[in-house]
């Protein structure tokens, strides 16, 4: 049944725990056990799974998809188009001791369109790039770049991803700051930076 906030309709089942001052979309749909702190901003047509925790503060997009089992802690911010993979890791602090009382907050952002898969664990600090591709698993230390496909513990750049999510592999060609490949798949065209191809060119060879 659809619960009504400040004139928006979205769903939120009853065993959900929704705090006050939220912000929540039309066309959101919280599901099973799932906790949402204040201050929290989830934005429209969302999918939050069972047993999902969104920290105070915590910004999300539009047309996000959270899988079952995710934490979205404090500091950590998720643009529009979003694919956070079920039971994947968030963290936000990099010195983490049980006793610390002035632990400093460290910032994530997860950019549009990016794609991390299950059980993947983000290192707080760095930047995932728009519609990059996190690996299953992946351990994630530095920043992915714009359509960056990482895998792996420590996670390296394995090479870049379409729109649609699949492998580029066909390079069409190239001008002053990009390499330009085309989708197997659907066809579209991608570019991707110059100094984002030698870094894959330097991690392939790790």
């Amino acid at each position: 049944m659809f619960k009504v906030r400040q004139k928006q309709k979205y769903f939120v089942h009853p065993t959900a725990v929704v705090e006050d001052e939220v912000e929540i979309g039309e066309g959101t749909r919280i599901w099973h056990f799932a906790h949402i702190r204040k201050g929290a901003k989830i934005g429209k047509n969302c999918n939050i799974g069972k047993d999902v925790y969104i920290d105070v503060g915590v910004e999300i997009g539009n047309n996000v998809k959270i899988q079952n089992g995710v934490s979205v802690y404090r500091g950590v911010k998720v643009e529009d188009d979003v694919f956070l993979g079920p039971h994947m890791t968030f963290t936000n602090d990099l010195y983490p001791r049980a006793f610390n009382e002035d632990w400093e907050l460290v910032p994530t952002l997860v950019k549009k369109g990016a794609s991390i898969g299950a059980h993947a664990t983000i290192v707080c600090g760095v930047t995932i790039g728009e519609y990059a591709m996190v690996g299953a698993s992946a351990v994630v230390t530095k920043d992915v770049p714009p359509f960056g496909l990482v895998y792996g513990n420590p996670a390296r750049l394995k090479g870049f991803v379409c729109y649609c999510g699949r492998k580029l592999k066909e390079k069409i060609g190239e001008n002053e700051n990009h390499i330009i490949f085309k989708c197997s798949h659907c066809g579209r065209e991608v570019k991707i930076r110059k100094e984002d191809y030698q870094r894959y060119l330097k991690e392939k060879s790790l």
